[in-house]
């Protein structure tokens, strides 16, 4: 009982810090009214004047820090012992109080360094509230325990909550305060916003940010900053594991409490009921919270009033842990009085008589609580035969979950190897459109070179035309030669046949002329004999005369024959030298035709071999992707049958689980309620797990569908496409192969045929030639031998 107690006594600590004398109380020239003990806890007050023998109150405190106490010395003193308790789960608290000015916001959140690499013993100027969250994350990470750590700022101004970190700039909404005894959480305050921090830089950012919206609240509401107070939280979560493989969750919570100026609080007559108040914000009744009160003073005599009021305050607290020690005492010094009066009875007859009274009513309740262990016994007896029925009925659910689990585990095994097929197929489409973009490239190669065969075919017509145009104009000239030709031939021929005829009708005229000089000589030798020589002398000279000037003309007609015979064998000569070459050339550009129309042919053929291999091809590959996809929708279909057929399964086992806790759930409420929860939490989590891996399943089934058919349907168009445009132009090449072979064809006769008729005619004209040329001799040699046998006569006649 004395533990007890002593346990409960030590739920308060009372601190008192005194700061040192401010500037402006030095320019003032305020003297110290105040004197701290270290050593003894003590803390004494001179009420009036500056003497030695002026009147004091002393204090006793636990702990009393002096002007010269530095930071970390509070807190090593007031808070570092608080740290432990609030790690093993206990709530505790720690709150400034006292005059506005004596130091309380320094000491609770200090000033922050400009070297941010000191720790929380080395920082000389850091605060509480800094400290204790550095030295938090310092002991949770050392011991290495999964934890989290959440902070809130709470303001209380005129009896109402404001929350300082809420997300508006503007803090203007008032919060709810509520009791919680059945979670034992103490105090609920509703839509509190709690920030997770990981290090001391966020601390000192939202204590910024708190000061920030709480000189903006206090500008709203024409207040002071010591008219509210302010409760710094730190909620710590801590996850261990026991030696017995359990998780154990602990939740410990440390309340930093700055309150307003007690001067205000004083002067409206609520000190002890609002500094209660504050104390007990989140503690919470089962007596698990630890309370550290700093009290602030101020030395100057100035603040005298103030300063007793706050000491009084602490005194207050102080003692009242020890109210149940005074009245323990009271009562033994009662005993003690009655055993010295030695009248038979060793206590008070009030003592007596509160016994008996105590002592008849512990027994009524002994035979209330037997009967209540008997009633309970029993109860535990059916509640352990329901607890072993529905451990039965759990391993059962157990073991189906874990057959579920195993079910769940084969669909998404199979799921990944589905997953695993449709990389590969997806691979092989990706290797399908690679291959058929090469396909498109070798088409549009094949299509470049197809425009350029039909270029050079329309090139090759060009030629063609020009050279039948060339082939026309030559005819035509040749036509024309041959025309001109014909008519000099046939005028050479009449003039010849005119010679002929001039030369006929002179040896006519001229036989007549010698018929008549011979009858005319014969007249004249029969009728004078006389004058016949003369005669036979002029006519034998003229008849000389006439024969010289005959066979001059007879040579000089041979001659010009001879020379137009040679000048026209040159020409045709020349004009056969000029002819050749072109027939050669011609006869040689039709090899070549021949030749680039055989390679025509080939390359025809070939595109009609390439156009059979891609239709095999693309055939091949369609008949390829029809039955990949019936594969894969079939093996999607099985996938979904059998996540149809695990989600049932599932389902009865959560409607068989939640019929069998409703028959315990009345005994077993708390805990199978919390077991209720998290088995349909697992069964929702996995149905909902069931429920995505369907929906994925669809959609990468009806995702496949739509892959392989726009595939299927773009190969189709595509093998449409070449088949349409390789048989358009392989009929267009064999058409155009079939006209130049029928042009080549046609040219080679036409070319035979004038080289025959240019042979003939060639021949034909030497022929000619030669037979004019003969008759020409042969007259010019009989018309000379006329003439020699004339000369001949007449020497005869002249002997």
């Amino acid at each position: 009982m004395a533990s007890k107690k002593e346990e409960k006594g030590r739920n308060i600590q009372v601190v008192v810090r005194c700061r040192p004398l401010s500037a402006v109380e030095r320019k003032s020239v305020a003297h110290n009214v105040v004197e701290c003990d270290h050593v003894r806890k003590e803390i004494n007050v001179r009420t009036a004047g500056i003497g030695e023998k002026a009147p004091r109150k002393t204090y006793t405190y636990d702990m009393v820090f002096g002007p010269s106490a530095k930071q970390i010395d509070v807190y090593r003193s007031v808070v570092y012992p608080i740290l432990d308790e609030v790690i093993l789960g206990y709530n505790c608290t720690v709150f400034a109080y006292g005059q506005t000015g004596t130091g309380k916001t320094f000491t609770m959140e200090g000033e922050r360094s400009p070297n941010e690499e000191f720790t929380w013993e080395e920082d000389p100027l850091a605060g509480i509230i800094p400290r204790t969250l550095h030295q938090i994350f310092e002991k949770l990470s050392t011991n290495g325990t999964e934890f989290s750590v959440k902070v809130s700022l709470l303001e209380i101004y005129n009896e109402e909550l404001f929350d300082l970190l809420s997300p508006s700039p503007e803090v203007n909404e008032r919060l709810l305060m509520f009791d919680d005894p059945r979670n034992k959480r103490g105090v609920v305050i509703k839509g509190l916003e709690e920030i997770t921090v990981h290090n001391k830089d966020e601390v000192y950012q939202i204590l910024e940010r708190g000061s920030a919206k709480r000189k903006t609240a206090s500008t709203l509401m024409n207040a002071y900053s010591s008219r509210s107070h302010s409760v710094f939280s730190v909620t710590i979560h801590m996850k261990e594991i026991t030696i017995d493989g359990e998780e154990l969750v602990k939740i410990g919570k440390l309340n930093l409490v700055d309150l307003a100026g007690s001067e205000n609080i004083g002067r409206s007559g609520a000190v002890e009921k609002r500094a209660r108040e504050a104390g007990n914000i989140n503690q919470t009744p089962s007596g698990r919270t630890r309370t550290s009160i700093i009290a602030t003073v101020s030395p100057a005599h100035m603040n005298l009033e103030e300063t007793l009021s706050t000491l009084e305050y602490a005194d207050v607290n102080y003692f009242c842990g020890f109210q149940e020690y005074t009245e323990e005492i009271e009562r033994l010094k009662r005993d003690l009085a009655t055993a010295r009066d030695k009248n038979g009875v060793d206590l008070s007859t009030e003592s007596f008589e509160a016994m008996n009274s105590r002592i008849m009513s512990q027994e009524e309740q002994n035979t209330e609580f037997l009967d209540k262990i008997s009633a309970i016994e029993e109860e535990l007896k059916k509640v352990k035969e329901l607890f072993s029925d529905s451990r039965e009925e759990l391993n059962q659910c157990s073991e189906s979950l874990q057959a579920t689990r195993r079910s769940l585990e084969e669909a998404q095994s199979d799921l990944e190897l589905t997953k695993q097929r449709l990389s590969e197929e997806t691979f092989l489409v990706s290797a399908l459109k690679s291959t058929a973009s090469q396909l498109l490239t070798t088409v549009d190669v094949s299509t470049k070179d197809a425009t350029g065969l039909h270029e050079k075919l329309d090139r090759k017509k060009s030629v063609e035309q020009h050279n039948s145009d060339a082939q026309q104009r030559f005819a035509d000239q040749m036509e024309a030669m041959f025309t001109e030709m014909q008519t000099a031939v046939e005028q050479q021929g009449a003039k010849q046949q005119g010679m002929l005829s001039s030369y006929k009708c002179s040896v006519a005229e001229l036989q007549k002329v010698n018929d008549r000089s011979v009858s005319g000589m014969m007249s004249t030798v029969t009728a004078s004999f006389q004058s016949i020589k003369d005669l036979v002398h002029s006519s034998m000279a003229k008849c000389h005369a006439g024969m010289m000037e005959q066979e001059t003309l007879c040579g000089e007609t041979n001659r010009t024959l001879q020379t137009l015979l040679e000048e026209h064998e040159q020409e045709l000569q020349k004009l056969l030298a000029m002819l050749v070459p072109g027939l050669t050339a011609l006869g040689e550009m039709n090899e070549e035709l021949k030749q680039t129309l055989q390679r025509h042919y080939a390359v025809a053929e070939q595109m009609e071999r390439m156009r059979s291999e891609s239709a095999s091809f693309f055939r091949d590959h369609l008949r390829a992707l029809v039955q990949l996809r019936e594969t894969a929708t079939a093996a999607l279909t099985s996938l979904q049958t059998e996540q149809e057929s695990l989600t049932q399964c599932i389902c009865e086992a959560s409607h068989t689980h939640a019929t069998r806790i409703s028959q315990v759930i009345s005994c077993m409420e708390g805990q199978m309620r919390l077991l209720d929860v998290e088995t349909k939490s697992g069964f929702s989590g996995l149905l909902g797990l069931s429920d995505a891996l369907q929906g994925r399943v669809a959609s990468l089934k009806q995702t496949m569908q739509t892959e392989c058919g726009a595939v299927e349907q773009a190969a189709s168009a595509w093998q449409g496409r070449a088949e349409a445009s390789s048989s358009g132009l392989v009929t267009e090449l064999r058409q155009v192969g079939e006209r130049g072979q029928a042009t080549l064809e046609e040219s080679s006769g036409q070319v035979s045929s004038l080289q025959a008729h240019l042979s003939q005619l060639g021949q034909d004209t030497r022929q000619w030639g030669d037979t004019t040329r003969a008759t020409v001799h042969s007259l010019s040699e009989g018309q000379l031998a006329l003439i020699r046998d004339g000369q001949t006569s007449a020497k005869a006649l002249q002997q």
